[in-house]
């Protein structure tokens, strides 16, 4: 899974992006980002994208409906799930000492707790590492993100 993430700030740098990822058994990484949230678009029905990163760490989250977004649970689904109406796709990039690692996360859960003008949601979620094949979960919350004015595509890029 190719994880475009990039360094964004949120208006008045309020808007965070909190991690903690574990990758089993002993590596542990927390950090902090500044996070983005855009509505996106196209393919499999709309949503949002939100995304925060901090170095080579960050966390990409896409909440996808067919219809209305807002507040509750949402079931994290495979990246190929393209059948299932709502729920979020994610990933997390990772630095453990000089070497990057990648998991596309693949069971878990998002609570999206605030929604409107700005979108706080935690992430709890697990998958397997892309090089490693470790098991890596992944607690990442996004505070009070504001949504932003433009979209993104939520087409998917094989």
């Amino acid at each position: 899974m190719a994880l475009g993430l990039a360094a964004c700030r949120g208006s008045g740098g309020a808007a965070a992006l909190r991690a903690l990822v574990v990758r089993l058994p002993q590596d542990t990484v927390r950090f902090a980002a500044s996070a983005t949230a855009r509505r996106c678009v196209g393919g499999p029905g709309r949503g949002v994208v939100l995304q925060g990163a901090n170095g080579g760490n960050g966390v990409l989250l896409w909440l996808r409906a067919p219809d209305s977004l807002g507040p509750g649970e949402w079931p994290v689904l495979q990246r190929v799930d393209s059948t299932t109406a709502r729920g979020a796709i994610a990933g997390a990039r990772f630095m453990i000492h000089e070497v990057a690692h990648g998991v596309p996360l693949d069971s878990g859960a998002v609570t999206v707790t605030r929604w409107g003008p700005a979108v706080t949601a935690r992430l709890r979620a697990s998958g397997l590492e892309l090089a490693g094949g470790s098991r890596v979960v992944v607690d990442a919350t996004f505070l009070g993100v504001p949504l932003g004015p433009d979209t993104v595509s939520c087409r998917q890029a094989p």
